[in-house]
């Protein structure tokens, strides 16, 4: 990769990118109440099945195509894999998720003054996938690295929120992240295999955590 490229990869995978990406927990906190993720071992579980499933068959694929639509400046198709994407989200705390880091990502990208950023801005902030793709689109990153930093930034954001309410120590909340990584060259091969119509995934126990999220009685972090 050119050094300029690699740079813009890290700047967009890092998690001081001000989206608010730190005050979601994507119903791991309800998780821990509950007692379903009370270890190391319950959050590798947790995340690796999301991983596996929802990041490789649904969001990392969505990426792929926005990042297509947004090369190939398709308007059209750029609205359309928004609209599949927040309709896949099952409960309004994802959804609210999703738009709120849309618009936070889309105000950067037009300050940033990203090619088309401020005449797109509308489409890319109606979901933060929608601005991640088209950032990555404009500066010249290639689809696998795209997906790579999509998941990279997914994941770590999760393993922090974890290190904060299971609780974990740092030292192992590195060592779970550092075995996650390990699947997310196969989820990546995966999501750049699935068929337009193959895409969707069904993740139950993220729907029922994250929608009882959002009534739990004490919260760290955001619904």
């Amino acid at each position: 990769m050119a050094d300029l490229t690699l740079l813009r990869l890290l700047h967009l995978a890092s998690p001081t990118l001000p989206t608010g990406a730190f005050s979601y927990s994507q119903g791991i906190e309800w998780a821990v109440e509950c007692g379903w993720v009370r270890s190391p071992a319950d959050l590798e579980g947790w995340l690796g099945d999301q991983l596996r499933n929802q990041m490789a068959r649904l969001d990392l694929p969505l990426v792929a195509r926005l990042h297509a639509a947004a090369l190939a400046s398709d308007d059209c198709a750029m609205t359309d894999w928004t609209d599949l994407l927040l309709a896949s989200r099952e409960t309004r705390e994802l959804r609210d998720e999703e738009s709120n880091r849309g618009r936070a990502l889309a105000d950067l990208l037009v300050s940033l003054e990203v090619e088309g950023a401020a005449d797109r801005k509308p489409a890319i902030a109606r979901a933060q996938a929608a601005g991640f793709a088209y950032a990555a689109a404009r500066w010249d990153i290639d689809p696998r690295r795209t997906l790579l930093a999509y998941a990279w930034s997914w994941l770590e954001n999760l393993v922090i929120a974890a290190v904060k309410i299971v609780p974990l120590g740092q030292t192992q909340g590195q060592r779970t992240l550092a075995r996650l990584i390990q699947s997310v060259p196969r989820a990546i091969d995966r999501a750049l295999a699935v068929e337009d119509a193959e895409i969707g995934a069904g993740a139950p126990a993220l729907a029922i955590a994250s929608s009882l999220h959002e009534t739990q009685y004490t919260r760290l972090f955001r619904s």
